[in-house]
């Protein structure tokens, strides 16, 4: 039980969760690649429309099936911000690839795509988009920029799910993308995680990269007669319990779509009187994209303000949180060190407010006149 009056996220049960995860305990099959995970990669790929979908473990875990199928290792790049979660870099340090961060676009917070010719170079393996708190990236210069340099894209898009940009899903852009299914995310299992594959040339080693390295997928269609290893790979299938929860949510989706933006809509115009007020900034969301509803943010003028605030919300009950520590400021960074401006000065004012599911107006109320009450 949350200590506080209002917590930054809870899980919400949307549904069937319960009763689902009850019959594939009844159906004997509650490893991977039963009734739910069939019938969630379906409906993943007809919510977005893409070619394949595999769930997995985590976005984490389907970023490096990623680094593996792109067959990414030593002296690869791979441009991507500093400003995301680890495990963006991570799945690729793993192979022996190199990070070559690239700040981040002062009103999105995203990849800002006029940087980016200049971070490629011939060891340039792939550009990795991160759609932050799940506004799009500029997608068409990315992959105008891509398909000039002859790299992958590679869209991390575990904030982004069911957001578009120009009237296209994200996660359908790049040859491959990801989706995570945390717990703090719109659509939920706790842990859980998707591969998009765009590119179906590289489907069926995905198949066996997420099958431990085996043919085994073949093997349980018929299509060979016995399963051996044949790559590469390791343990990347959910668990059909936690698929069986992932359906229910998945099959509310619609109404959690609308659930959040309505809180979203609720804090931008019951803050906005006040940021303009006390010089704070909230988020910008262009014309020309639909955003996921994943998070609400503040930028406030400095990071002595922020502490402020924090302090101000937790005396009143209310847990905010704040991220990234920038990677290439962490002490496990990988590449060449140079100052990212944009992205240092993000990550030393930017807050996140409470946002989840079932946050109701009252609660939501209370928020926005605590903070109102707060003066930078």
């Amino acid at each position: 039980m949350s200590a506080y009056r209002i917590p930054f996220n809870r899980p919400v049960l949307m549904g069937n969760e319960l009763q689902y995860m009850a019959e594939a305990v009844r159906q004997g099959k509650i490893s991977a690649d039963g009734e739910f995970t069939k019938s969630c990669q379906s409906l993943l790929e007809s919510l977005i429309g893409a070619p394949r979908v595999l769930l997995t473990t985590s976005c984490t875990h389907a970023l490096e099936m990623c680094a593996l199928l792109l067959s990414c290792g030593p002296g690869d790049e791979i441009i991507m911000p500093s400003f995301t979660f680890p495990s963006t870099a991570n799945a690729f340090v793993l192979r022996g690839a190199v990070p070559v961060f690239v700040d981040i676009r002062a009103d999105t917070l995203n990849l800002d795509e006029n940087l980016i010719e200049g971070a490629v170079t011939s060891r340039t393996k792939a550009i990795l988009p991160v759609h932050y708190a799940g506004v799009a990236c500029e997608m068409s210069p990315i992959m105008e920029l891509a398909s000039h340099h002859d790299v992958a894209v590679i869209e991390d898009n575990a904030h982004g799910l069911l957001g578009s940009y120009e009237g296209k899903a994200l996660g359908t852009f790049g040859c491959l993308a990801t989706q995570s299914f945390h717990e703090t995310k719109n659509i939920a299992c706790g842990e859980g995680g998707a591969l998009v594959v765009n590119d179906e040339s590289l489907f069926e080693r995905a198949e066996v990269i997420r099958q431990k390295g085996t043919n085994r997928s073949r093997f349980f269609r018929g299509e060979v007669d016995k399963y051996t290893w044949v790559d590469v790979g390791s343990s990347y299938g959910l668990s059909d319990i936690l698929a069986a929860y992932l359906q229910a949510q998945l099959e509310a989706a619609t109404t959690i779509q609308q659930r959040r933006q309505d809180i979203w809509q609720r804090y931008y115009e019951g803050l906005s009187p006040w940021a303009e007020r006390v010089g704070i900034s909230l988020p910008e969301v262009p014309s020309n994209r639909q955003q996921a509803y994943h998070m609400f943010y503040l930028l406030l003028p400095s990071e002595e303000a922020r502490r402020g605030l924090i302090l101000h919300l937790k005396k009143r009950g209310i847990l905010s949180v704040f991220h990234y520590i920038p990677l290439h400021l962490g002490e496990f960074h990988q590449g060449a060190m140079g100052r990212l401006p944009v992205t240092e000065r993000v990550s030393e004012r930017i807050l996140r407010l409470p946002f989840y599911n079932d946050l109701d107006v009252d609660s939501q109320d209370y928020v926005i006149d605590c903070l109102g009450e707060f003066l930078c």
